[in-house]
């Protein structure tokens, strides 16, 4: 049985990455557990695919299930995984 609480709860199922800066016209889709990563530059593809990487070693490491993690763990956990 549902509480309200439960009910109200945020969570986070996945994230959409969209890059912008694509000059050279080739399309870039990378997709893994819990990211799809669209469009962008070769930079910038790559820049997103590092952080999806890290984001998702460090909540495999915490040993969690994304939709399980507090929205303030995975807001931290993305953070870390841009820096």
């Amino acid at each position: 049985m549902s509480t309200k609480s439960d009910h109200n709860e945020r969570r986070v199922l996945g994230f959409l990455g969209v890059g912008f800066d694509d000059k050279d016209g080739h399309k870039r889709i990378t997709q893994n557990e819990h990211f799809l990563l669209v469009g962008g530059s070769q930079e910038t593809h790559e820049s997103m695919q590092e952080i999806a990487i890290k984001f998702s070693e460090s909540l495999k490491e915490r040993g969690k299930q994304l939709q399980d993690t507090p929205l303030d763990e995975v807001i931290d956990l993305l953070q870390d995984a841009s820096q």
